[in-house]
């Protein structure tokens, strides 16, 4: 814990959920300093509408709510999706990719107010102190960070409701949902309550973005999406801002419930942890833009970028964003992705989506004239004897050693 005579002023990362509305109360209660809260606007929807009352109330002395939806998509989403960063197979990096632009974001916010100290309201078991923390560290070396949950006693839900009872925080009366979630314009995450045991299906009722894929439409919808050096730049013709494509897409995708992903993953810290995910733009998007590689990627360059994924992702989960070795492989990747132009066709139907089609005026390098089955002029078939004779050349020195011994 930092020294509590030492901080006059912190800037708060603030959801206005349950933990950090206590933790803006026990911050003032426990430094008595001034406190200043963040929210950043990702695309989460009508959660933010009382948060600047609510704060004030609970006794922060200023609040920012600010708009960052297209530098979340253009600046973060996108280089991430260039490199199709995939963890473990199955998340999309949702909740990673929006800590560190959060974090920026903040520490931005502590220069302008003269803030001594910042602090979050990530669990001492989670991710997300890492990558907010490492971020902070990147852009000051020095600064004081508070991390409550890693100081307090309030080590249950319970223990948070009768704090907050005590010190007069208005908690949410809402429908009970045994689960937390977080949201922005990539995906909606759940995990914790019922979702702890790991056999049980997630319930129904927990979707917010996707519809339930056997009560999507009968009939399936095709959506045409076109890239500009790895980036989508339009949808079915239409051109719209990175952040306006993400959120098309994603209705569209919920309507055809795209995206469901439920996953039993491997946190920064060791252990295991279940996660429920929305990703339905995102899903797109990714189907989309390997199609549109497919297409137009050399294949050398293909196989050491996708040899490169597993690591780039695993950066971006740890919370290596601000990090030499993710700007390396960035630089990387996106030499990759200037050929990386054309339009993807895929189809919509009942949960699934899947390319039907790709082209690209300016880079493909698809030939017909060497791939088809029918009569050719210009690829000698006799030619492959002598490629296998080669490449085979170490298997049968190998198999000549071994029946000598």
């Amino acid at each position: 814990m930092a020294k509590k005579q030492d901080v006059k002023k912190i800037v708060l990362a603030y959801s206005g959920g349950l933990d950090t509305s206590i933790i803006l109360k026990w911050l003032k209660n426990e430094y008595d300093a001034e406190i200043v809260t963040f929210s950043a606007d990702l695309g989460q929807g009508d959660e933010l509408e009382p948060v600047r009352e609510k704060a004030l109330k609970t006794g922060a002395s200023s609040v920012y709510i600010d708009d960052l939806k297209e530098e979340f998509v253009r600046d973060f989403v996108y280089p991430m999706f260039r490199a199709n960063a995939i963890y473990e197979g199955h998340y999309l990096l949702g909740t990673s990719i929006a800590r560190p632009l959060i974090a920026k974001r903040q520490m931005e916010i502590a220069r302008i107010e003269g803030c001594d100290a910042v602090s979050h309201g990530a669990t001492g078991k989670g991710n997300d102190q890492v990558r907010f923390e490492l971020a902070y560290y990147h852009f000051d070396p020095s600064i004081t960070v508070i991390a409550p949950w890693r100081d307090w006693k309030l080590n249950s839900r319970k223990a948070l409701i009768a704090y907050a009872k005590k010190n007069d925080i208005p908690i949410p009366i809402t429908k009970k949902r045994p689960w937390s979630s977080d949201r922005n314009l990539l995906h909606i995450s759940f995990e914790g309550g019922i979702l702890e045991d790991t056999w049980a299906e997630a319930p129904e009722e927990m979707y917010v973005l996707t519809c339930k894929p056997e009560k999507a439409p009968n009939k399936a919808q095709y959506v045409e999406i076109e890239f500009e050096q790895g980036n989508a730049v339009a949808v079915d013709g239409v051109r719209m801002t990175p952040a306006q494509l993400l959120a098309h897409l994603n209705t569209i995708g919920g309507l055809h419930g795209v995206g469901r992903v439920d996953l039993l993953e491997n946190r920064s810290v060791g252990m295991k942890s279940r996660g429920v995910y929305e990703t339905p733009g995102g899903t797109i998007l990714r189907e989309a833009h390997s199609a549109v590689e497919q297409i137009t990627m050399d294949r050398e360059v293909m196989r050491i970028r996708d040899s490169l994924i597993p690591e780039y992702a695993r950066q971006v989960y740890a919370g290596y964003w601000f990090s030499p070795e993710r700007e390396m492989l960035q630089t990387l990747i996106d030499e990759s992705q200037k050929t990386v132009n054309g339009v993807a066709r895929v189809k919509l139907y009942k949960g699934y989506c899947r390319t039907v089609g790709r082209k690209s005026e300016t880079n493909s390098l698809f030939n017909l004239d060497f791939a088809t089955f029918e009569k050719d002029k210009v690829y000698n078939q006799a030619d492959a004897e002598g490629f296998i004779k080669i490449n085979s050349l170490r298997l049968r020195i190998r198999s000549l050693m071994q029946g000598k011994k």
